[in-house]
């Protein structure tokens, strides 16, 4: 079946509210893990989980950093407007171009309160004396650009204007936690909504799967041979984004950046013939994407950057569906066009969809948390698992296992 006709009330559980976490285990690696291997369940936790993972597998994490997205103005009448900074609106989106801009920068934002914004522009400002690391003023500005059908684009601007956007979200943005947690962050999220390996700044909410991991499960990887690599994948908003319609056909499919070197594609190269372990969704769609992408430089060999991201509904359709190229053949091909056009990384969107039906190239098994029912999150782990996630899934609720972003996770292989 086609995943445009899936429908999305197949995908649902009961999820109590007490079972979702609203606040992570005082230690990262405490959390439990569920580990689904070919039909059966097992439980740990975390600290133990390269126990299960095979020798010589190589593990990919998404090295992203949640940026401080969640900008609140407060209106001289008292009313409070919020801006949540989606994406980058720039003729160069690069997120490091981005993040370094200084004096001004427009964003694809979300407006919490927008009715109240009628016109003008919003001001905040931290005085010296409430900034004691610098000793000095910074005045943020807000103006309204234009209203999409989703969304605003907003002008963002301050002084002194030799400050970055990175250092300007620093001062004034909040940590933006998911709105299921029903809470205002602390101080403490701004260090546990983030991982350990945190690097490029960008997404807006965090590679969830990779919140569990401490420097001493990496220690065990060591021990053991198995390898780690980063990939780059700025996670949306649109990871929240509910499924309305009734079937998939109705639903569009969140679209993310993705950056991956032409050092880890080789990695990928070599690993081939040994076990490729997503850590989280996001590096799943990534590395999965990865491989289409080489499949459409077989098929186009002079295709341009540009035309390099896939679709919704690419990997179900012709002409890529009708190919039988093997992840080696994809990768190697993607080297060569890369070394032709004298590419050192792949920087695209993707807007992979991966439902039930999906056939894996790249990943041989998951790590992820556990998600919302009638979710596309949902939707990857049932592609891994077949029915199985509803086994799954209520074992989880049955065991007391913790739920969503801060909650517990799962070591899941393909079926």
């Amino acid at each position: 079946m086609h995943p445009k006709h899936i429908s999305i009330n197949d995908f649902s559980y009961h999820l109590p509210d007490e079972r979702i976490a609203a606040f992570p285990l005082k230690e990262r690696d405490e959390s439990k893990l569920l580990v689904y291997k070919e039909g059966i369940i097992a439980e740990d936790i975390y600290k133990n989980i390269a126990q299960y993972i095979p020798e010589n597998s190589l593990l990919v994490f998404n090295n992203t950093k949640v940026i401080q997205a969640r900008i609140l103005f407060q209106k001289q009448t008292g009313g409070v407007i919020e801006i949540f900074c989606l994406e980058p609106y720039e003729t160069n989106n690069e997120y490091s171009v981005v993040m370094g801009k200084k004096a001004t920068v427009r964003w694809k934002c979300m407006i919490g309160g927008a009715g109240k914004w009628k016109s003008g522009s919003l001001q905040k400002e931290i005085t010296a004396d409430k900034n004691p690391i610098e000793n000095m003023a910074v005045t943020l500005t807000a103006s309204l650009v234009e209203k999409l059908s989703d969304a605003y684009i907003v002008e963002l601007s301050w002084q002194p204007a030799e400050k970055s956007f990175a250092e300007v979200l620093g001062i004034f943005g909040d940590i933006p936690l998911p709105p299921y947690l029903k809470r205002k962050p602390e101080t403490t999220d701004k260090e546990r909504y983030q991982t350990i390996y945190a690097k490029h700044e960008g997404s807006v909410a965090a590679p969830t799967a990779g919140l569990h991991f401490t420097s001493a499960i990496f220690e065990s990887f060591e021990k053991k041979n198995i390898a780690k690599t980063y990939v780059t994948l700025h996670v949306g908003a649109g990871t929240f984004k509910p499924v309305k319609a009734s079937n998939m056909e109705g639903h569009e499919m969140h679209s993310e950046w993705m950056e991956v070197s032409i050092e880890t594609i080789e990695q990928f190269l070599c690993h081939q013939t040994k076990n490729i372990i997503a850590v989280g969704t996001t590096s799943l769609r990534t590395i999965e994407t990865l491989y289409w992408i080489g499949v459409k430089t077989i098929i186009y060999p002079d295709i341009t950057s540009s035309a390099l991201q896939i679709y919704q509904w690419d990997v179900y359709e012709a002409p890529l569906v009708e190919t039988n190229y093997n992840s080696i053949e994809a990768l190697k091909s993607l080297l060569q066009w890369m070394k032709k056009n004298k590419q050192h990384r792949i920087l695209t969107p993707t807007q992979i969809l991966i439902a039930p039906g999906y056939q894996f190239k790249m990943a041989r098994a998951i790590i992820t948390n556990f998600h919302q029912p009638q979710s596309t999150l949902l939707l990857l782990v049932a592609a891994i698992a077949g029915d199985d996630w509803k086994k799954m899934y209520d074992y989880a609720l049955e065991n007391e296992f913790r739920f969503l972003s801060y909650g517990d996770g799962s070591l899941i292989f393909v079926k």
